[in-house]
C-alpha cells in the first residue's frame, strides 16, 4: 500500500482552498458587479419586461394673436386601451362598451382578445367626450383604462381656417400652422407605467411609474383676432348677398409685412373638415389663387412712371378718345367713348386703360418689367404658409408691343393676391419691400416668454420715399373722387385702387360676365397702418365692377380697423365727390341740452329715437361732430334739466 506524505497532502488541501477562495472571491465579484454596477440594467429589462405603457399624449401648444387671444386650445378628450389578458369576461365587456362607443360587436371582441400587451380602440376609443369617459369609469371593468389624451378646440370656429389648419386623430398636424409648425407644437409622449406577471395580471405589490408628457410649445401669430372677425363678418356678407365662386381678403400692417388678417370663402371649420372637398381645405386661396390682377396693378405701372421722373401727375395730360392702337391691336378703356381730356392724375382716378398703355410705353419694357420683378412679382413672397404659387410673368423674349400695352394695366399677367398686398405695400410704405408673415414666435406655454421672435424682413427699397407719397396721393385721390369711391370712410384718409380681371376659361379664351373684381386700399393715406385687399370670384345679379363690389367691402374693413386700432379721425384729406346713387353725409348736431320740444327742427336730415324719462336730452350717440349717411338715427337719452 503506498503512502502519501504528510507533504502532499498539504499541497493538495492548500491547492482546494486556494481553488475555493477564488471560486468565492470570483463570486463575490460578481455579486458585487450586479449589485453595484449592473444592478440599474438588470432592474431596467426585467421592469421592461414586466412593465406595461398607457400612454399620455402631450398637451399640444396653443395658438394666439398677437395680443395673446387665444386661437386653438385644447380640451380633454380621454381615449380608450385595454390590457387584453386582465379581461375576465370579453363578451360581458364588449356587451357593456358597445352601448358607450360606436363599434362593432365583432370587431371590439378582436381587441380585447388579441395576444398583445396593450391594445388601443382606434379609431372608435379616440378623443372620448365627457359623457363616454365618465359611463366608462362607471363600469370599473378590469383592464380598461382612459389614457389622458386631448383635442383642438377652436373658440373661433371657422375663423382663420385655411391659415390655422387641423389636426389629425393622433393630434398630428396635417394641413396650414398645424402642419408647418408641428414639430414645435407637439412635444413628447409620456407614459404611465404598471407591473405584470408573464400571464399579465398585475402586480399590485409594485407601484405604478409615471412618466410625464412633455407639452408642445406655443405659437404667437401676427393676426389680430378682432379684425380678423370684421374681415370674416364682411366676407359673409359678400357671399350672401352676391353667390360668388370664391372670395377673399388679406389685411397687412405695410411697415413690416405683418399679415392682420387672412380669409378664403368657401370656407370650413377645423374640426370637421372631413365634412367638404379636399379643394376646399387644402386652397389657401390669397396665397393659392393666381390670376390676371387687373387694374389694382396699374399701382406698379404709376410707381414705375413716377420713379422714373417721366410724368407730372397733375401738369401731363392724356386725351382719351375710348381706345388706343398698339401693333395692330385696338386696346380699350372701360367706358365707352373714353374719358376725352385728362390729367394724368385723372388717369389713375378714372383708372383709364389707354391712359396707361401710354405710361407703360414711357417706362419701356425692360425697364417696367425690372420694376415688376424688384416688387416680387414672378416669385413666392416666402410667406410662412403652405401652399403659395408664385405666378406667371412674361419671359422677356416674349414681350412686344402688345404684352408691354397689356401688362401696363394687369392684363396677361398672372399674380398671387399675397404677391399684390406685397408689392403695394412698398408702394405705399415708403418703397420698402418687406416678406410677409403670420408667426410672431415661439412662446412658452407657462411662462409665456417668448423663446424664439421673428424681426420684420426687408428685402430691398425698390423706389423713393418721394415717389411713395406721390403714389399714396395719387391713390387718394381715386377713393375720394375717382373708380374707388365705395371705399371712402368718413372721418379717415383712404387710398386705394380698384381692379376688374376677366377670368380665363380652359380653352384660353376669357370668359363673357365671369370677372374677379377687386380693392386693395390703405389708410390713413398719408401714414398707412392697414392695407386691405378684397376679391370677389364672379358676383352674382350685379355689375361686375371692383368699384361697385369690393370696394364698399374693403372701405367697411378699414373703418372698422380703424376704429378698433383706436386710430384718430382726421378733417383732413380730399372731400368726397358724391354721385349717385352715393348717400351724402351729414354732421350730427350738439342734441344735449336741448328739450324735448325742440327736437323737432332737427329731423330734416336725421332720425332721432328718443329714450328714458324726463325733459331734457342728457346723452347722445353719436355725439355731435361725427358725420353719418342722411337718414341716419341719433339716439338720444332723457332726463330731468337742471
Amino acid at each position: 500500500m503506498k503512502r502519501v506524505s504528510v507533504v502532499t497532502v498539504r499541497k493538495r488541501l492548500a491547492i482546494v482552498f486556494l481553488c475555493i477562495a477564488v471560486y468565492f472571491v470570483v463570486m463575490f465579484g460578481k455579486l458585487a458587479y450586479v449589485q453595484l454596477i449592473s444592478a440599474k440594467d438588470i432592474v431596467a429589462k426585467a421592469e421592461d419586461l414586466w412593465s406595461r405603457d398607457i400612454p399620455f399624449q402631450p398637451e399640444r401648444g396653443k395658438i394666439v394673436d398677437r395680443n395673446g387671444d387665444i386661437l386653438v386650445e385644447n380640451e380633454v378628450a380621454p381615449s380608450l386601451v385595454v390590457v387584453p389578458r386582465q379581461i375576465e369576461d370579453p363578451d360581458y365587456v364588449v356587451e357593456q362598451l358597445t352601448k358607450i362607443i360606436s363599434i362593432g360587436e365583432d370587431k371590439l371582441y378582436d381587441h380585447l382578445t388579441k395576444n398583445v400587451s396593450v391594445e388601443a380602440i382606434h379609431p372608435e376609443g379616440r378623443k372620448l367626450t365627457k359623457e363616454q369617459t365618465e359611463q366608462i369609469r362607471t363600469l370599473n371593468l378590469p383592464g380598461l383604462y382612459l389614457a389622458e389624451d386631448s383635442k383642438r378646440y377652436y373658440p373661433y370656429d371657422e375663423q382663420l381656417a385655411h391659415v390655422l389648419g387641423f389636426t389629425g386623430i393622433d393630434n398630428q398636424g396635417l394641413m396650414g400652422l398645424e402642419a408647418s409648425y408641428d414639430d414645435v407644437l407637439s412635444g413628447e409622449e409620456g407614459a404611465l407605467s404598471f407591473f405584470s406577471d408573464a400571464k399579465g395580471r398585475r402586480l399590485n405589490d409594485l407601484s405604478n411609474r409615471y412618466t410625464p408628457p412633455e407639452d408642445g410649445k406655443d405659437l404667437s401669430l401676427t393676426i389680430d383676432a378682432d379684425i380678423q372677425a370684421i374681415v370674416e363678418r364682411e366676407l359673409d356678407q359678400a357671399v350672401a348677398s352676391y353667390n360668388p365662386d370664391g372670395a377673399l381678403a388679406i389685411a397687412m400692417d405695410p411697415n413690416n409685412g405683418e399679415i392682420l388678417a387672412m380669409a378664403s370663402r368657401p370656407n370650413f371649420h377645423p374640426i370637421d373638415y372631413q365634412s367638404v372637398e379636399p379643394e376646399v381645405y387644402n386652397r389657401n386661396l390669397p396665397v393659392f389663387s393666381t390670376y390676371e390682377p387687373g387694374s389694382t396693378f396699374k399701382i406698379i405701372t404709376l410707381a414705375s412712371a413716377l420713379e422714373e421722373g417721366l410724368v407730372d401727375l397733375e401738369e401731363d395730360s392724356y386725351y382719351d378718345k375710348g381706345h388706343v392702337e398698339v401693333d395692330g391691336a385696338r386696346l380699350r378703356c372701360w367706358t365707352n367713348g373714353g374719358h376725352g381730356e385728362q390729367s394724368y392724375l385723372e388717369v389713375v382716378q378714372n383708372s383709364c386703360n389707354p391712359g396707361f398703355v401710354t405710361l407703360g410705353q414711357k417706362v419701356g419694357e425692360e425697364r417696367l418689367f425690372t420694376y415688376i420683378d424688384e416688387f416680387g412679382f414672378g416669385e413666392k413672397t416666402g410667406i410662412d404658409l403652405q401652399g403659395e404659387s408664385s405666378g406667371i410673368i412674361f419671359d422677356e423674349e416674349q414681350v412686344g408691343p402688345v404684352e408691354l400695352a397689356t401688362t401696363a394695366f394687369g392684363q396677361g399677367v398672372s399674380v398671387t393676391p399675397i404677391q399684390q398686398v406685397t408689392a403695394v405695400a412698398a408702394a405705399i410704405n415708403g418703397g420698402y419691400l418687406y416678406e410677409p408673415y403670420v408667426v410672431k414666435g415661439v412662446k412658452d406655454p407657462i411662462t409665456e416668454e417668448m423663446l424664439d421672435e421673428r424681426e420684420p424682413t426687408l428685402r430691398q427699397q425698390v423706389i423713393s420715399n418721394q415717389t411713395s407719397e406721390e403714389v399714396r396721393n395719387a391713390l387718394e385721390h381715386v377713393v375720394a373722387l375717382g373708380t374707388g369711391r365705395g371705399a371712402y370712410v368718413e372721418g379717415y384718409r383712404v387710398g386705394g385702387k380698384t381692379g376688374t380681371a376677366q377670368k380665363v376659361g380652359e380653352n384660353g379664351q376669357y370668359l363673357e360676365n365671369n370677372h374677379i373684381v377687386s380693392f386693395i386700399g390703405f389708410a390713413p393715406a398719408d401714414d398707412p397702418e392697414i392695407l386691405v385687399y378684397v376679391a370677389v370670384d364672379n358676383p352674382q345679379d350685379t355689375v361686375q365692377f371692383g368699384g361697385v363690389v369690393a370696394s364698399p367691402i374693403a372701405g367697411q374693413i378699414i373703418g372698422d380697423a380703424l376704429h378698433h386700432k383706436g386710430v384718430p379721425r382726421s378733417d383732413e384729406g380730399i372731400e368726397k365727390d358724391y354721385q349717385w346713387p352715393d348717400v351724402p353725409t351729414v354732421e350730427v348736431p350738439e342734441l344735449v341740452g336741448e328739450s324735448v320740444n325742440e327736437l323737432q327742427q332737427y329731423l330734416t336730415n336725421i332720425t332721432i329715437e328718443v329714450e328714458g324719462e324726463g325733459d331734457v336730452v342728457t346723452t347722445q350717440s353719436p355725439e355731435s361732430g361725427v358725420k353719418v349717411e342722411s337718414g341716419s338715427t341719433v339716439r338720444v337719452y332723457l332726463g330731468e334739466g337742471d
